[in-house]
């Protein structure tokens, strides 16, 4: 077994967005394709030499051959051992926890997230810190402008290992750790939250739905909630991850976790009715006869998250990110705790984590997460609203209201017009954004204008700074127009249009967010010309 030097030359596209590269599957298979990226990441990191790695994916197409290509890959390049989930499969916050709890250098995430899976699906790959955490804008920039100058790969001949058996071994000299995906996450959550609280509920009766949608999510699931807490024999569906997801998309969004919403708002609904993605790390939660939005997901989490043991002590503080609703903003002024506001993507809550100024944080793309781990974490999410439930003895229904009677209400909504082209996209926002300085005072659909910018964030910690994270046009009744394009496509340019009206109380707290949202959504029809510029007037996906 000796370390080849295969020569290469740069591939165009290989620019990493918010969360790692993701492309096509066939892309990912293309020559060279993956092992030019792979080889960009240990460059851009200062190489592997000598350093310990963690490896694992969402468990989509190719997860288990490009798991063998980077071990490979490690090995030629000097890393002294990678930690890799059983089979290659790992969450992305159970990942993020083996880095952090062995104290790697950084780990190796096979994932596209939320995308479908499949040989003509998406794939990818993303590198995160010693922290836990992705690599912020430095690293993915470096990693990226070494694609453009590498001529080779380094790669060792070894043949493939077995790893679907837990325990050491090596790959060309490198130690190879193949450990079980779930127990040391389990472990965590234990930690974390009153597990007989939550046992003693569902002995009483509790019932719930968890729909881990064919994901990496559902022997995590099935584990904690059926094994450890005693939930009924089904309550996981969908719990066994497949490469292609089942034909699903795993997106647990009410488009498409749709048998789940269907079930929670039929006769005999569950109680409790949750759901995650490919990866893991998002979450929908739904009670009988009610959805919960992220952005509110957040604020109630916030608000209660004491009532849990590992957070017993209060909070530090409560970030978000920038298209996310304000609602989480109510609540951390309530607590008199720090409250910031961020750009979109998981990275830029890594510094507020690791300085201790917040505690928990969350995105209206379904992501919510805490200081346990650097990523968005779909089944703490989860857990955190059954140990509120089971301290609070309160349906979700009676717990929304009395969250909205005490901070008012955020009607909120997320609007997709997916796979535009490009160049239409652009034109879009460059005229969107051409048009910024002459929009306070305007008035729309009966709505002043009270300012209107492309949000720039100086990171409070390292003084970094981002720009144009997004158009956002604000009234002077709080309701908000937020438009970005998205970098977590594979295919075209998904546009997201947020949309928020905040409603103070005691009246008007139960309406149809649609209804309630109808005049700041024409408004952003026509601020932004929409129809005129892509075509579309209805978004694919609206939550």
């Amino acid at each position: 077994m000796t370390a080849l030097t295969i020569q290469t030359q740069p591939i165009a596209g290989q620019k990493p967005g918010t969360s790692g590269l993701r492309k096509k599957t066939p892309v990912f298979m293309g020559p060279h394709y993956l092992q030019n990226f792979v080889q960009a990441i240990f460059d851009a990191i200062g190489g592997a030499a000598g350093k310990t790695f963690v490896l694992g994916g969402d468990g989509r197409y190719f997860n288990d051959r490009a798991a063998q290509i980077i071990l490979k890959m490690a090995a030629a390049n000097g890393a002294a051992k990678v930690i890799v989930g059983q089979n290659a499969v790992l969450s992305t916050p159970a990942a993020s926890h083996l880095i952090r709890l062995n104290k790697t250098d950084g780990g190796i995430i096979m994932s596209a997230s939320h995308n479908p899976g499949g040989p003509e699906e998406d794939f990818g790959v993303k590198f995160n810190m010693a922290n836990g955490g992705p690599a912020p804008e430095s690293v993915t920039e470096a990693m990226y402008q070494r694609t453009t100058e590498i001529t080779e790969y380094r790669i060792s001949d070894a043949p493939d290992i077995d790893l679907g058996r837990v325990g050491p071994t090596t790959v060309d000299g490198m130690a190879v750790e193949v450990v079980d995906s779930v127990t040391d996450y389990a472990a965590l959550m234990e930690t974390l939250f009153d597990f007989p609280a939550i046992r003693a509920m569902f002995a009483g009766g509790f019932r719930m739905r968890f729909d881990a949608m064919c994901a990496v999510t559902g022997p995590y699931a099935t584990e904690i909630l059926e094994n450890r807490l005693g939930a009924a024999p089904g309550t996981v569906t969908h719990g066994t991850p497949l490469p292609d997801f089942g034909g699903m998309h795993p997106d647990p969004n009410p488009t498409w976790a749709h048998e789940l919403m269907e079930e929670m708002f039929g006769a005999d609904a569950p109680d409790f009715g949750a759901a995650s993605d490919g990866d893991g790390d998002r979450n929908m939660v739904v009670g009988r006869g009610i959805y919960v939005s992220p952005s509110d997901s957040l604020a109630v989490l916030a608000a209660n998250a004491h009532l849990a043991p590992g957070y017993a002590g209060g909070l530090k503080g409560v970030a978000r990110s920038m298209p996310t609703s304000a609602a989480a903003d109510r609540v951390a002024a309530a607590l008199g705790i720090g409250q910031y506001e961020t750009p979109t993507g998981w990275k830029f809550f890594g510094n507020l984590l690791d300085a201790g100024r917040a505690t928990i944080c969350g995105e209206e793309s379904f992501g919510t997460g805490s200081d346990h781990v650097r990523e968005k974490d779909g089944l703490w999410a989860v857990l955190l609203w059954l140990n509120i439930l089971a301290v609070r003895k309160q349906t979700v229904a009676q717990i929304m209201a009395d969250h909205f009677a005490k901070f008012g209400r955020n009607y909120y909504s997320r609007h997709d017009f997916e796979a535009i082209a490009t160049d239409k996209a652009d034109a879009m926002m460059a005229a969107l954004r051409a048009s910024l300085a002459g929009l306070p005072g305007q008035t729309v659909e009966g709505m002043e204008i009270a300012g209107a910018d492309d949000f720039a964030y100086t990171d409070p910690v390292d003084g970094s700074v981002s720009q144009k994270q997004g158009v956002r046009v604000m009234f002077t009744d709080g309701s908000r127009i937020v438009m970005r394009l998205s970098g977590t496509g594979t295919e075209g340019a998904t546009l997201r249009v947020y949309l928020e009206r905040f409603t103070p109380g005691p009246d008007g707290l139960d309406h149809d967010p649609q209804e309630a949202l109808a005049p700041v959504i024409r408004a952003a029809h026509h601020l932004a010309r929409i129809g005129e510029f892509t075509g579309r007037t209805d978004p694919n996906v609206i939550t």
